[in-house]
């Protein structure tokens, strides 16, 4: 019996319409037979035992009351007992005692350590320790609830040491426990088959029945899982019918023709029950009811099993979607309880919400959508306590589950007591933020308000209340500010309600205006609105010179919208007030107004005093830098001067006074060109020299040199080529009308040659491409981007999921086609910005941490299911990460562990996620050139002057622009040479020139 349990609790959730292998036929078949066997002989021992005398002739034949325990302890002994080769290892034991010291230790300081319970009790049960393994399991499933197989696994072993009736007992309740933590069809066959072995006990038949009829009203429905049940139950009953046979000698035909008619009947309910549910394999079922009745089967039986096979087939697609999908199949389950909703049977709503939690019972919307259907509509006490508990147990981080939990407990009338007891489990529970604490007490502090009787001056519920109010502000400041350095509560709304409940329902206005007063000295007086909620509770509740009081000190305080108190203030004393209390308000009012109108233009003049500094101080440092790079770029020359006079000395030779007799003319357009130069390649400068060439020649053909061999290499001759060609080639204007088949690659290397044949075959894998385009610059170059056009829709959006993908060292960025004028509305992938309570930030990693290493760290503190290192555009680290786990528990505790531990000598900074909210980009219109003027940054660049803005002037009679600046660590420099003075002077004789010309 339960060698075929463990057999089907281990099982997975496979197809039944697909057949099982030949092995698999067999060991089913052989499971059956000893599950009939078992059965069998469990009731036939419970019916002979009834008929007295019998029962010693039965027993001699080898039946036995322990014959089915007996069984069963032999298959669970044979399945538990640990080979001898197991305790042979001195070392491995002592090894497991030391790892057993420190899961203790460990949970000794943090008993909320899921994985490390799990650990403890695998090691322990391996040490054979049964008594800390009873004790360690007891702890965890007060803590936890445990999942169908941590279950299973306790009920074996106790069912193997179960010896008399009161370990029996202990069994029953470990059942009950166990099939109230999720639904469980596993457990319930197991504990089936098990309360069958007690059938000789008193009311042990009863037991069996009332078993069975609770599992099929939990499972019974399941339409993969819920025939085991339901056979299981059948075999039960048929097993009953057949020991009652033989009895037929002992008992009037009358009594016996009673009894066993009445069985019967009992068997075939079950099967016509059992027919009216829409299950898999229902054929089979109907098939076999044909061959076991002896009676034609009823007209209303065939319509009620047609009904139901014409409802297998609308919930076949759904339960097909869930074999099909992957754990935890969130999706698919959501998509199912939609569909369960519209048809409105609460039964099934219910079971395919518990098969759901089964596998996101850490799912807190999960829970919140289950309670929310149970609490407005079935309304069950036992039902909605039951499941608004199982939820705080599985998601205890999560507050909204505990506020609903207080509220379903208020609505049934659940005992005060009871409904303290779980507030305060609730504010040990581990909230990840200030603002949950101030909720769950906002909550319980409602819950309290509606217990008092305020006809009644004075009463213990309305002390009751006082007390927790100032419980509550006293946790939030001693317990929440310490631990997240901020009060969550910065409006002081629990105050708030203490005021108005003071002061509408209390009538005790000299409360609520203390209440307030400690309002105000939190940092609210220069809020408006928390002046005028004051006034309209003086207005409403106090008097008017209490108003008055109000007005005239918020008139003082407010900073933010002043012009709207004093409106108030006016009004009031137009309405109420003498002369002179009018005259009084229009005088503080004025000089209340006046003042803030100086502050503010005061702080506008500051903010601009400030700007300019700013402003002067960067371009201060502008000029320093470029001073200073002018300095070093003369001392260079220099250097580079006297070589060139050295070299030209030993290549011309002669008379060294004929030499530089005759000047040349200082604007060559060569100059520029025969200098050594390391600027950074710009835009113009290839044009430029392409079309300088000409005239190059000429020039240096008076000295009998080439052009081309010593400025322009064959190489480079040919990269132009190419880059002409490229640029004369004719340009595709993109078709908006196929942006639907089209996808935008981004972010891939400028330095890619031949895009469109590297990218093709990337992208064929989704699809057939029609075509790729890349685009270039005027000059020919790649830009790093281009469109890839597809046959296919469906490829378009297959092509979507290579974003991100690494190309030539780079993430490249793979985005749909859409013109952003015709739809503003279209929003890109962005990551989010929001708040998320299971994923980490992480900062200060090592550039050398890999994904992996990062994984093997955080998972030692729960499942990972994502971890994102972040990179800048070129693929390269950036010392961040963003690590997702499974459930909000799991990432605060990873918090805790995390936060400042060293990996590779880096300290780590760990923290909850949540991203500042990204910036809006200033207009250009809004952005200054230098010197503050209205010059647009198109013209000017980031920096000031673009770098491809060349100047006509040679470089090397550029001189420093000094104005009177002072360089930095340096002397000022001299005013600078103008350009006119430049291009008049030095002359420069034909050696000269030479000597220039033929530097490298």
């Amino acid at each position: 019996m339960a060698t075929a349990a463990a057999a089907s609790a281990s099982e997975p959730e496979t197809d039944p319409k697909a057949g099982p292998e030949a092995e698999g036929e067999e060991d089913e078949a052989k499971a059956d037979r000893t599950r009939r066997k078992v059965l069998t002989r469990a009731v036939a021992t419970a019916a002979y035992k009834a008929m007295g005398p019998a029962w010693d002739e039965q027993r001699e034949e080898g039946v036995s009351e322990s014959d089915g325990d007996e069984e069963f302890a032999m298959a669970s002994s044979a399945e538990s007992s640990p080979g001898e080769d197991e305790w042979e290892y001195d070392e491995e034991e002592e090894k497991n005692q030391l790892e057993i010291e420190r899961l203790e230790e460990q949970l000794s300081i943090n008993i909320y350590d899921y994985n490390c319970h799990v650990d403890l009790i695998r090691l322990l049960r391996l040490e054979g320790e049964l008594t800390k393994v009873r004790a360690a399991r007891q702890k965890m499933s007060e803590i936890f609830p445990l999942t169908e197989e941590l279950w299973l696994e306790w009920l074996h072993d106790e069912i193997s040491m179960a010896l008399d009736s009161l370990d029996r007992e202990h069994v029953y309740d470990l059942f009950e426990k166990a099939v109230k933590d999720y639904i469980c069809p596993n457990i319930w066959l197991e504990y089936g088959q098990y309360s069958v072995g007690g059938i000789g006990q008193k009311g042990g038949l009863e037991k069996v029945r009332s078993v069975f009829e609770r599992a099929l009203s939990s499972v019974g429905l399941h339409m993969t899982k819920g025939l085991a049940i339901w056979e299981a139950y059948r075999e039960f009953e048929n097993a009953i019918v057949e020991a009652a046979r033989p009895m037929a000698g002992f008992l009037s035909p009358f009594d016996w023709e009673q009894t066993f008619d009445s069985q019967l009947e009992k068997v075939h309910s079950l099967f016509r029950r059992q027919l009216a549910i829409p299950l898999y394999d229902m054929e089979a079922t109907f098939a076999e009811y044909e061959e076991w009745s002896e009676d034609p089967i009823p007209e209303s039986v065939i319509q009620s099993y047609h009904k139901a096979l014409q409802q297998l087939e609308k919930y076949k697609p759904y339960e097909e979607a869930l074999l099909e999908a992957e754990a935890p199949r969130l999706a698919e389950y959501q998509a199912y309880i939609d569909f369960e909703m519209k048809i409105g049977d609460p039964a099934r709503i219910q079971l395919i919400f518990e098969r759901a939690l089964v596998e996101n019972c850490l799912v807190p919307d999960l829970w919140i959508r289950y309670s929310q259907y149970l609490d407005r509509q079935l309304k069950v006490k036992d039902l909605v306590l039951s499941v608004h508990h199982r939820a705080v147990r599985n998601c205890p981080w999560t507050v909204g589950l505990w506020s609903r939990y207080l509220l379903a407990m208020e609505r049934h009338g659940v005992d005060h007591h009871v409904i303290s007891v779980t507030f305060e489990k609730a504010l040990s529970a581990g909230f990840i933020q200030a603002t949950d604490y101030v909720e769950i007490w906002q909550a319980y502090l409602d819950y309290l308000r509606r217990r008092v009787d305020f006809k009644q001056d004075s009463s213990k519920e309305l002390e009751e209340l006082r007390s927790a109010f100032t419980r509550a502000l006293e946790f939030l400041k001693q317990e929440v500010e310490e631990r997240f350095n901020e009060s969550g509560d910065p409006s002081c709304m629990i105050m708030q309600n203490w005021a108005r409940i003071e002061a509408r329902l209390c009538n005790n206005m000299q409360k609520a205006r203390e209440l307030w007063d400690s309002i105000m000295t939190k940092g609210n007086a220069k809020y408006a609105n928390m002046w005028l909620e004051y006034y309209n509770l003086e207005r409403a509740h106090g008097d008017t010179q209490h108003c008055r009081k109000a007005l005239h000190r918020a008139v003082q305080c407010t900073s933010d919208y002043p012009e709207h108190v004093c409106e108030v203030l006016l009004t009031m004393e137009r309405t109420e007030g003498t002369l002179e209390d009018w005259d009084i308000a229009v005088q503080k009012t004025e000089t209340r107004l006046a003042r803030v109108n100086e502050q503010r233009i005061k702080a506008a003049e500051k903010e601009a005093t400030l700007a300019q500094q700013e402003e002067e101080k960067a371009e201060h440092r502008k000029r320093a830098r470029a001073e200073k790079k002018a300095l070093k770029k003369k001392a260079a020359r220099g250097a580079d001067k006297r070589k060139a006079d050295e070299d030209a000395e030993k290549e011309w030779g002669g008379d060294e006074e004929g030499a530089g007799k005759t000047p040349h003319h200082p604007s060559c357009l060569c100059l520029p060109l025969c200098q050594p130069s390391k600027r950074r390649k710009l835009e113009n400068s290839v044009p430029a020299a392409a079309e300088a060439a000409p005239d190059l020649e000429e020039e240096m053909g008076l000295f009998g040199k080439s052009a081309s061999a010593d400025v322009t290499p064959h190489s480079k001759q040919k990269e132009r080529a190419a880059a002409a060609l490229k640029r004369d080639m004719p340009k595709v204007p993109h078709d908006s009308s196929k942006d639907s088949v089209t996808v935008f690659v981004s972010n891939l290397p400028y330095s890619m040659e031949e895009p469109d044949v590297k990218l093709r075959p990337l992208f064929e894998a989704c699809g057939e491409v029609a075509e790729v385009r890349p685009i270039f610059s005027n000059r020919g170059d790649f830009r790093g981007y281009c469109y890839v056009e597809f046959k296919e829709e469906k490829s378009a959006l297959q092509a979507l999921e290579l974003d991100r993908k690494n190309v030539g060292g780079r993430p490249m960025f793979v985005s749909p086609c859409v013109d952003k004028s015709k739809n503003p509305e279209f929003k890109v992938f962005r990551y989010s910005t929001a708040l998320e309570k299971h994923k980490l930030f992480i900062s200060g990693l090592p550039f050398s941490c890999t994904k992996e290493e990062l994984e093997e760290i955080c998972k030692a503190h729960g499942t990972v299911k994502d971890i994102r290192l972040v990179t800048n555009r070129a693929g390269k680290p950036k010392g961040l990460a963003y690590v997702e786990y499974e459930n909000e528990s799991q990432a605060s505790q990873a918090v805790m562990k995390m936060d400042g531990m060293t990996i590779k000598e880096n300290v780590i900074k760990v923290a909850i996620s949540n991203p500042p909210q990204r910036k809006v980009p200033e207009k250009p219109e809004a952005r200054k050139g230098p010197g503050g003027s209205n010059v647009p940054r198109q013209i000017y660049g980031a920096r000031g002057k673009g770098r491809t803005q060349l100047s006509l002037l040679p470089r090397a009679l550029h001189r420093p622009s000094t104005t009177g600046a002072q360089a930095e660590n340096g002397p000022a420099l001299k005013p600078a040479v103008t350009t006119s003075e430049a291009t008049e002077a030095p002359k420069m004789s034909n050696a000269d020139f030479a000597k220039l010309l033929l530097r490298k």
